[in-house]
């Protein structure tokens, strides 16, 4: 009876729910071992010069679900050894294994591990399957001693490899979805440190105590993840969080989320230690002396020599030097500061707050500083406040950080924009303060509130500027809803933020603010576009106050006298370029749905829409749409318009059938959206502002204004702005009746949007 095969006995191990996470490696390795054993002694039945040895994860034991094999078939000067190996490989490779394999003398192998760095780390963690066990001794034994006679001379280039690692895959603690292995502060970084340490790097017992702990929580999670996704891969993607927390008994995906961003920052601060401690060449920078008491310069870092509870700005000095200096804080010290920093009293000491600033100030120098602080639990001591906020995931792709790590990229945005604002002393602290009610149960901006006033006469600011920040906080997110929703050609709306602003000094800071708050969240949340509307919305508003509201704005109108003579003409034209679609048509209920519908069968985004109508009964509507990856095909994207609006193209089928094709096949964000639909009568001039938020769809705009024309409303304008798996669609809509709609009609109307977005897949 045949023996059964390496894929059957795998999955029934995957498949065992009474094997933990952290049991499943060892038990796929042994299973692995066993299967690889009978085929070697069928296949090859050699005991002596020829041995099957496993290298890599699988050397450790370390076997997870979708892992490759890494073997290496290792002899002795064997003539027929490549017919023998094949008949080892040809069985796994039957049976679907991706294979990492090699066959080697074992002189080749000590000269190849001589010169290649990725074959001597994996036979560092080589060990025997089958075979020859002397021949593995004699290999293992020698691959030891030339790590350590030369390994130092290799740990330049494993720790370059270890740099490019970092910048690749980024890091684990702070972004969305981590790269369980190869990001920074992954498990690769743990086995480089073992790797350096047997080379002769100096690792204390209690690194290996931290390491080991942390390891397990991102060894479980890649276990978990490969279980629950069946496939390669070690990115812990949104969408397969929730499943892996509850596989690993995690209250929710956050708490999960929470232990792997505080296991990799273990293990990323580690990891910096080790490959700081092995070049301690002095640089330039810290040939120079430090000239504040209680702190010295020793190999190459900052030591505290003085006493932190007798002098509470020690802290702060020393946080300041390091961040000018680019040199770490010792370890010993930051663990001294744990030990006898207390928090600083309220209100903070003469000098505090200026040092604080200037650390603040730094820019992205200051961000390691700040997190080895947070590391050892001394930047609490600080600000209380952040404790909460300590790696608490925001899971949506709006947001790539972390909430402490946003804060801190928001400080370092603002550091550059300081010549912008008269006082840059606020705007850094609003950058480290607009979100820290994230950490806190409720409406963060209103928590933040409350947190920011009392925070701020602590560090010795006046109640006039507390009063700025908590100003500052409440309005943070001001500005850019405002650019990408309402019309900023209309005076109202101005007003309406000017009124919320009340002086040009305040915008200032919150023009900044925004700006490092966006370019800080992601990529998404910034750019050319949305920096265009927010510096518009801006310069109308200070003018606006500059003015005192005397003069108003002249709407400045889209159309152009070449629009107005084509108009006059009567003909539908469609015009594509760039990013703009322009369409002149008779004044028809529907039009512009049915443009709209033709945008999205071409899969173009929608990022603002204008429209207009002639006493002459002729209409023009303007798109402008996100910039694809590929270059627009303006000739058959103006065709379907002329199609869709003549009524010669199914536009609900063929929206439906293209959501069919290109459904959405990863999670956007951990939570879905609530439909709202909200009217604002008193935000326009001269008309009735409809805001709808909803799940983010193939069709939606076009549903939507579909539903708005058969409900009698011309759409004078839109906004459409997609945040994670959400859509805020706002149009500027009037009726047959006049800009202001009736309390029942819109009851009405929103039943149709709602009803409309039935039809939404």
């Amino acid at each position: 009876m045949a023996s059964r095969g390496l894929v059957e006995r795998r999955k029934e191990v995957v498949n065992d729910q009474s094997l933990s996470a952290w049991q499943v490696p060892k038990a796929l390795s042994r299973v692995t071992d066993e299967f690889l054993v009978e085929l070697y002694q069928r296949e090859i039945r050699l005991d002596t010069d020829v041995a099957l040895v496993a290298l890599g994860g699988y050397g450790r034991s370390e076997l997870c679900p979708s892992s490759d094999l890494d073997l290496m078939l290792i002899h002795n000067d064997k003539e027929d050894i490549d017919s023998l190996a094949d008949r080892i490989w040809y069985p796994l490779w039957d049976e679907g294994f991706k294979l990492g394999h090699s066959v080697r003398s074992l002189e080749q192998t000590l000269r190849l591990a001589a010169s290649d760095l990725e074959t001597a780390t994996s036979l560092l963690n080589a060990r025997l399957v089958a075979g020859d066990p002397s021949l593995v001794d004699d290999l293992l034994t020698r691959t030891e001693k030339q790590w350590a006679d030369h390994g130092l001379d290799r740990l330049d280039e494993l720790a370059r490899n270890v740099t490019r690692r970092h910048l690749l895959a980024g890091e684990v603690a702070f972004l969305l979805e981590p790269d369980l292995k190869e990001g920074r502060g992954g498990l690769r970084d743990v086995h480089a440190i073992d790797w350096a340490a047997r080379a002769g790097v100096e690792v204390p017992t209690h690194d290996h105590e931290g390491l080991a702990a942390a390891y397990r929580v991102l060894l479980e999670a890649r276990v978990e993840l490969h279980r629950i996704s069946a496939k390669r891969g070690d990115v812990l993607l949104l969408e397969e969080q929730d499943s892996v927390a509850e596989s690993l008994g995690d209250h929710d995906a956050d708490a999960l989320m929470g232990r792997v961003a505080a296991a990799s920052r273990t293990i990323a601060y580690l990891s910096d230690e080790t490959w700081r401690h092995i070049d301690r060449e002095t640089t330039e920078e810290a040939a120079a002396e430090i000239e504040v008491a209680g702190l010295k310069l020793v190999d190459n870092e900052i030591v505290i020599t003085g006493d932190p509870s007798a002098d509470p700005l020690l802290v702060l000095h020393a946080a300041v030097e390091s961040m000018w200096s680019g040199l770490p804080l010792a370890r010993e010290s930051l663990r001294l500061l744990a030990e006898r920093q207390s928090d600083l009293p309220d209100p903070w000491p003469q000098g505090a707050r200026d040092l604080f600033v200037q650390l603040l100030g730094g820019g992205h120098r200051a961000i390691p500083v700040i997190e080895s602080l947070d590391y050892f639990e001394v930047w609490a001591h600080l600000l209380p406040e952040w404790a909460p906020n300590r790696s608490r995931p925001q899971r949506n792709v709006y947001h790539r950080f972390t909430v402490d790590r946003h804060l801190l990229e928001t400080v370092a945005e603002a550091a550059r924009l300081t010549q912008r604002v008269r006082r840059p002393d606020l705007l850094l602290m609003a950058g480290l303060l607009h979100d820290i009610g994230k950490g806190y149960p409720g409406d963060h901006t209103e928590v933040g509130m409350s947190l920011v006033g009392p925070i701020a006469t602590r560090c010795g600011f006046s109640e006039a500027d507390a009063e700025i920040l908590i100003r500052l906080v409440e309005h943070h997110l001001l500005l850019p809803d405002v650019a990408t929703r309402r019309d900023l050609e209309d005076v109202q709306t101005i007003r309406v933020v000017a009124e919320k602003v009340q002086t040009v000094e305040f915008l200032e800071l919150l023009a900044a603010l925004t700006e490092a708050d966006s370019i800080a969240t992601g990529p998404t949340a910034w750019g050319e576009w949305k920096a265009y509307l927010v510096e518009t919305l801006a310069e109308a508003t200070a003018d606006y106050i500059s003015s005192d509201g005397v003069t108003r704005l002249k709407r400045r109108s889209f159309v152009t006298e070449e629009l107005e003579s084509l108009m006059a003409e009567g003909e539908t034209v469609v015009q594509g370029s760039g990013d703009t679609v322009t369409i002149v048509a008779p004044d028809r209920a529907g039009t512009f749905s049915r443009a709209a519908g033709a945008l999205a069968l071409r899969g173009l985004d929608v990022l603002q829409a204008d429209a207009y109508s002639s006493d002459a009964g002729m209409a023009v509507s303007r798109f402008r749409v996100a910039e694809p990856d590929t270059p627009v095909d303006w000739t058959r994207v103006t065709e379907d318009v002329h199609r869709c609006l003549h009524g010669r193209l199914a536009i609900d089928a063929r929206i439906a059938e293209r959501a069919r094709v290109y459904r959405r096949r990863a999670a956007l964000s951990a939570k879905s959206v609530t439909t709202r639909v909200t009217f604002d009568i008193e935000s326009a001039t001269d008309a009735t502002i409809v805001e709808v938020r909803t799940e983010d769809h193939i069709g939606v705009l076009y549903h939507l204004t579909r539903a708005l024309a058969e409900m009698g409303l011309d759409i004078r304008s839109a906004k459409i702005q997609t945040i994670s798996n959400e859509v805020v669609d706002t149009f500027y809509v009037t009726s047959s009746n006049g800009p202001t709609l009736e309390e029942q009609h819109c009851r009405e109307i929103e039943a149709a949007l709602r009803h409309s977005l039935t039809r939404v897949d």
